[in-house]
């Protein structure tokens, strides 16, 4: 027991600098989003980071992926694309803190994707975990409707809450992701193919960004990579379930950060709903271990 949870500290500490780094990009994004629109962002991010990723293949002469490897890369990056797009603007019209709170019930879609999608079974205590995640998400959703907020704001609950289903899918791939590819191969690619997806629209939306921004899309391009390396890596070496309870930990830093750059304040709505969710997600969590625990004891 003392060897496995030694060999599960390394991983633990680097999943908790991944989602850190994950927050303070969103920052950067939010910053940049607001200095040269939201595509431009999105794109330059993309430009910058693929460059790095393809600098450091090179470097450390990572393998070409066979093809059933690169159909998982393709997904997930058409995937991550889309969900960046409606993350990144529901950000520009609702505090940091409150997206990060809202898009926490991704976890929990999962549990229903994952019996759409891989046939799992969803049990009862699954089901009411689920409801109370929706009681969280009403709770947030309360402040946005008592007249305190702008009515914008209503249509950044839908986009982050449609971002959070492709999170929740975006979580099923990155398992099978995670077990093989190389974090290196793995942030290259998404980068890539969320290159490939942005630049449909190049000719039309893109710009060349101005002098002062370029260090926020360095900036954003590092952190998206590096945090993306940090969570493939971690991924690979503990289970999952262990590890999904550490994103949570966004929400502090979403919060610090988002009052230390925007001087946004962290509603007690927002604080209840997210505790809400969070409990839904570790009871949910719970439940798949112990259903877990009672078919690997009826096959012992």
């Amino acid at each position: 027991m003392a060897r496995d949870q030694g060999g599960f500290a390394i991983p633990f500490v680097i999943c908790c600098v991944g989602v850190a780094l994950f927050s303070v990009m969103d920052a950067a994004m939010k910053g940049l989003s607001l200095a040269i629109g939201l595509y431009n962002a999105l794109f330059w991010r993309a430009v910058t980071g693929t460059l790095l990723g393809l600098a450091l293949m090179l470097l450390t002469r990572q393998r070409w992926p066979t093809r059933q490897v690169l159909r998982i890369h393709l997904l997930r990056g058409t995937v991550v694309a889309a969900m960046a797009l409606l993350f990144f603007w529901s950000i520009l019209r609702l505090p940091l803190a409150e997206a990060i709170a809202l898009s926490f019930i991704a976890p929990l879609i999962a549990l229903y994707l994952a019996a759409l999608l891989l046939k799992e079974k969803v049990g009862r205590q699954a089901v009411g975990a689920s409801l109370l995640g929706l009681v969280g998400v009403a709770v947030i959703l309360s402040g946005k409707l008592s007249g305190r907020y702008e009515a914008d704001a209503l249509l950044g609950v839908l986009a982050v809450l449609g971002s959070a289903v492709l999170f929740a899918w975006n979580l099923i791939i990155q398992r099978q992701q995670a077990q093989v590819a190389s974090p290196i191969e793995v942030a290259f690619f998404q980068h890539l193919v969320m290159l490939a997806v942005f630049s449909t629209c190049a000719p039309w939306l893109a710009i060349l960004p101005p002098t002062g921004a370029v260090p926020l899309v360095l900036l954003a391009a590092t952190l998206a990579f590096t945090s993306l390396a940090a969570l493939a890596w971690a991924y690979a070496r503990a289970e999952a379930q262990r590890l999904i309870p550490v994103e949570y930990s966004a929400f502090l830093w979403a919060a610090i950060v988002g009052w230390l750059a925007f001087g946004e304040r962290v509603t007690l709505t927002t604080m209840a709903g997210a505790l809400l969710i969070v409990v839904a997600c570790l009871i949910a969590a719970r439940s798949k271990r112990a259903e877990l625990a009672h078919v690997e004891a009826g096959t012992a």
